[in-house]
This record gives structure tokens, sequence and C-alpha cells, in this order.
């Protein structure tokens, strides 16, 4: 038996830990663990949000007499939006704001949602993509890091989400899932599921990105499963990537819980994925123009299943079509409701990816809102964000505060080259040919007959529209060189060089002749990455791209001057408008898109997913 001593001793900790507890979940304590804001203070909000919404009280501000899209109801209705604290407090009304806009000319609808996008590709920085794309009525973009992680590791991946926090945008980021792409080639960095564990734990980190090793998931591969079973202990999304991918195959995919894809090519791909629950991504950038092609796919039963996104867009892109306004006016050109165009831009976005403070204009939604002036062209008057105007007819009004990016700053290391290097020794004259789709980044397996010198050297035809290709190693000096022949680029003098090559990143430059080629891949050297054209060994044009070597440190504007410029050039060689000069290039070395692609260690056949000699006999 205890005696009083022994009752004490035995109850005193315990005593101790329930005043812990007690106290912990105090008011007065609770305040160190919402950084000072206490739960009385959002209490108060709601309180006037309550009031505004219920006429009671002016809201901060209101739209008045506005016409606006219900996405849930998939009708255009009229009324006033009051709103508080950046949250829709009410609509219908009549209500007051202490700042009211005569919004009668207008269409409301809510902000609009990119599904998926690489923000590296738009050759900017967050800060400066942000600038580019809230006028168009962005006012939220999933985006996949994976570019600058291929090359800077999860530096790469907090230099961007630092960078994101100084613009209004919002910007969910995806933690890259396949880094690199392919254990077959050779990238800046690599992510294990190790390496994943706590990043997909922490907030900023909104799911994990497009998977695009499905044949890593169909082989039932450990380190692979092991990503995916990290995604979902952490509740968080996942991305897929599978084009082709049909019947048992696709229904493993699935069953392996990857919930989108961006990648179908053909309307049936997309139907396939709808029925067994799948969303897919309707995709239209600066290379992939799938969309007008998929949206046959998109009925009132599958309306709902369907998303918007951009993948890839590049300044020049931006400047002359727009964002995701652009693809609303090729939904409706094809066909489809304004209603429904929005409900894909908006609310199927927000839904699939947890988005549940926005997405639609309703009480208690944010306040991410865009003024159309037609439901047509789609032009954009207004765009708020959180309430406040941050963009008025194509202006930003927020000032550009640039993140510095010395942990990434590129450094381009390049071993053992010369023009020999880029020489082919080929036994046989038929040869494999990377063959280019015109507004696809899917390639075709070709056959060709080349002409070849005595050491079995390709010689350039101007009569056959085949040039050389290679891509070389940038990141530790190894010397790695893939050469293979591109058909299709339209190139008939010179050399043309980017330090972005999906998803690995080397060098690729594509020639008609290996003095050029030479020289465009040491002028990138020189310039810390970018994008450069060579003819006669002369350096004509050159967009340094110092941020990892894939984003400039100069304004959108800028690039997208000297894109046109770059352009010009590539046109006046011969680069047809029906070819993007560059996209197209970046992706000739992306080894999980169909057929056939380059690395820096070879030919690859994507389908049968090996290496595939230059040699067709």
């Amino acid at each position: 038996r205890l005696g009083c001593g022994g009752i004490f001793l035995y109850a005193a900790p315990i005593f101790i830990l329930y005043s812990f507890y007690l106290w912990y979940n105090s008011s007065d304590s609770r305040v160190k663990n919402t950084g000072g804001r206490t739960p009385l203070s959002y209490v108060e909000k709601l309180q006037k949000r309550i009031s505004v919404g219920r006429g009671e009280i002016p809201g901060d501000w209101v739209l008045k007499n506005c016409r606006f899209v219900n996405v849930y109801t998939q009708t255009i209705c009229r009324g006033d939006i009051v709103g508080a604290d950046g949250y829709i407090a009410g609509i219908g009304g009549p209500y007051e704001g202490k700042k009211e806009w005569d919004a009668g000319a207008y269409i409301a609808a809510p902000g609009l949602i990119d599904s998926h996008i690489h923000v590296e590709s738009s050759y900017t920085s967050p800060e400066e993509f942000a600038r580019m794309v809230v006028p168009y009525g962005t006012t939220a973009v999933v985006a996949d890091p994976h570019e600058i992680v291929n090359v800077c590791g999860l530096a790469g991946l907090q230099y961007m989400q630092q960078a994101s926090r100084l613009t209004p945008l919002h910007i969910a980021w995806m933690l890259p899932s396949c880094v690199p792409a392919t254990p077959f080639d050779h990238s800046g960095a690599g992510l294990t599921a190790a390496d994943m564990e706590r990043p997909l734990r922490q907030h900023n980190v909104s799911g994990l990105g497009e998977f695009m090793n499905f044949p890593g998931v169909l082989a039932g591969n450990k380190d692979v499963l092991q990503k995916l079973a990290q995604a979902f202990d952490s509740g968080k999304p996942v991305d897929g990537h599978s084009p082709g991918l049909q019947g048992a195959d696709l229904q493993a995919y699935i069953g392996a819980g990857i919930q989108t894809d961006h990648e179908c090519h053909t309307a049936a791909e997309a139907q396939e994925r709808v029925a067994a629950g799948m969303y897919v991504l309707l995709r239209y950038g600066s290379a992939c123009h799938d969309l007008p092609r998929l949206i046959q796919a998109v009925t009132p039963a599958t309306l709902r299943r369907f998303l918007l996104c951009s993948d890839d867009l590049h300044p020049r892109t931006i400047r002359e079509r727009g964002h995701l306004n652009e693809s609303l006016r090729l939904c409706v050109a094809a066909g489809l409701s304004p209603e429904a165009a929005l409900t894909m831009a908006t609310l199927n976005a927000a839904e699939c990816y947890g988005f549940h403070d926005r997405g639609a204009l309703a009480p208690g939604k944010r306040a991410d809102i865009v003024l159309f002036d037609d439901l047509a062209n789609f032009h954009v008057a207004k765009t708020l964000i959180g309430g406040e105007e941050a963009a008025v007819n194509g202006a930003c009004l927020w000032p550009v505060i640039r993140q510095p990016y010395t942990e990434v700053s590129s450094s381009v290391q390049v071993g053992d080259l010369s023009p020999e290097r880029f020489a082919l020794q080929v036994k046989s004259s038929l040869v494999h040919t990377i063959d280019i789709q015109p507004g696809s980044v899917v390639t075709r397996k070709g056959r060709a007959t080349i002409q070849r010198d005595g050491q079995g050297d390709f010689i350039y035809n101007p009569q056959e529209d085949i040039v050389k290709v290679a891509v070389v190693e940038r990141h530790r000096g190894t010397g790695h060189m893939g050469l293979g022949l591109l058909r299709g680029y339209g190139l008939k003098k010179g050399a043309v060089a980017v330090s972005i090559a999906h998803d690995s990143h080397n060098i690729i430059v594509a020639g008609t002749n290996n003095t050029d080629m030479d020289t465009a891949v040491r002028a990138l050297i020189k310039s810390r990455g970018g994008m450069t054209a060579v003819c006669d060994g002369q350096v004509v044009c050159t967009i340094p791209l110092p941020i990892a070597g894939l984003m400039s440190d100069h304004s959108g504007d800028w690039v997208a001057a000297r894109m046109e410029e770059f352009y010009a050039v590539g046109r006046e060689w011969g680069i047809p408008d029906t070819v993007d000069m560059v996209m197209t290039l970046c992706f000739m070395s992306l080894p999980v898109i169909p057929e056939i692609k380059l690395m820096d260690t070879g030919l690859f056949d994507v389908e049968k997913f090996r290496f595939l000699s230059l040699e067709a006999e």
C-alpha cells in the first residue's frame, strides 16, 4: 500500500501533465502556435464576414450590378459581389462597400487555374512569370519544378518557393517525382524516395509531380512505388504522365493511385482515362496543342473530369496569345458553352487539387475574380486576387521584387569538346531518324538513306530536311555525348543550341555541320547556359539564361523581345512557323514521350524502352 508521500509522488507527474494540457489548450497558449493570430481574431473576421453577407455593414469592396458565371449551376446570373478580408461575403445584394466598382459592362468569373505548368519553361523567374500571366485572368497555377530540380536538386525547389512568395499569384508547388526522368541519362541531381519523404509532408508542397516513370510503376519497382506510398501517406494528389498507355497497363497505372494525365494524344485515350476515374488535362501551350484534338471528348456527362493546362509556355506565346483565356477561346470556338469551359479552368481544377477556398464565385471563397469583356474572345479587363486589384487592362499593379538566385546560379561544365566529337561513324547509309510532328512533342521513328563521307560521317544535303542533333552532358563535365539525326526541323544552315533539354537539361544542339555545332556549345558555356544560333563559325544571336541555365534574370518583355530576334533568325535559316524553334528542340531528349528520343548516352526507343543503334540495318 502507498502512504501519503507515495500517493503524492505517484499523482504529482499526472497533475503536472494535466496542468500542461490545460495550459496548452488555453486561448493564450495557442497564440504561440498560430503565428500570433488568436482564435478570437478569426472569430471577429467571421463575424464581420457574416455581417457583410447579411447586408448589415458595408463590405471592404463591392462589384456592383455585374453578370457573373455560376460554375455550380452552369448559368450566368446578375447581382452584386461583396467582399471582406480577401473573401467573398455575399452575392446578390444589393450591397454596399467602402470601395465600389461598377462592373455592369463586364462578366465576372472565378480566377483561372492552370492545372499543370513548368514555370521554368517561361524562361523567366517565378516573379516575372506571375507578372506575365495574372493580367490574363490567371490567379493560381499548379507548378511542377522538375526542370530546375533536375539541375539543382531541392535547392531549386526552395528557390522557386521563395521567389513565388514575392507575387500575388498562388503557385501550388508539386514535388518532382522523377529526378531524373529515367535512369538512362545524366542529370544534375537525383531524388530518391528517402529524399522526398520530408518535403512531401511540408505544407508548401501540394502533391507529387507528374509520374513519368510509368514503366517502373508497371514493373512494380520497389523504389518507384515507395514514392507513391509516401504521397499516399501524406494525403496529397499524384499527377500522372502516361502517353500511349491503354487497357490493362493503364488500369494498373491508375490503380497505383495516380489521379491525372496531360499526355493524351487522342479523344479515345482521354475517354478511357475519364471512364477509369482520372482527371484529364487539356493541354495548350507553346509546343503542344492537344486541346483542339481532345475537346470532342468533353460532354455534359464527362465535363467535371476535365481541366485546362499549358504545361510549357514561353513569353513569346504569352505575349501573342495570352494564357488560359486562349484555351477558353478555343473551347468555345469548338462548340463548348462558356460556362462549361470556365468550369474546367476553375472549379474542376480546385476540386482536383484540394483548393477548397477557391474555384468558384460563392460566399466563403477567396475573392479571386476575373472580369471579362465577353465570353467569346475572353479579353480580360481586370484581375482581382484576394479582393485586391492585381491587373487592369493588361498592366500589373504590383512592383516586381526579385529573389536572389545565387544558390541556383548556372555553371555549365562540358568535357572533351571539339568539332570532331560531333562526327558520326555510321557503317550504313540506312539510318534511324527522329521525325518531328508539328504541334506536338511526340516523335516518330523514321528511316532515311543519307550521304556519308569516307569516315562514315553524315553529309548534309539541302534537298533533304535532315540535320544532325547532339545531346552534350553539361552538369559534371563527363564528356558524354549522344548523336542522332533529326528530320522535319527545317534548318538549312548553321546550328541552334539550348541548355534546356527535358528533363535532365543537358545541352542539345542541331546543325548542318560539326564546326558550327561545336561553336554553339562553346557559346553556351561562355553565357552559363541559354540559347544560341551560330552560322559560319560566328555567333549570330544568344539569350543567356543564368538561373540554372533555364531562366533569365531579365523581365519577360526583355526575354520575349530577344526571342523574337532568335525566331527571326530561325525563320531566315529555314525553320517553319509550324515548328517551335526552341520548344521542339528542347523535347527531343525526353525519353518518356514516344517514339524515339536522344540522350547524352545515345538514341533511345521509348516504346521498347531500350537504346537503339543509329544504323537501321
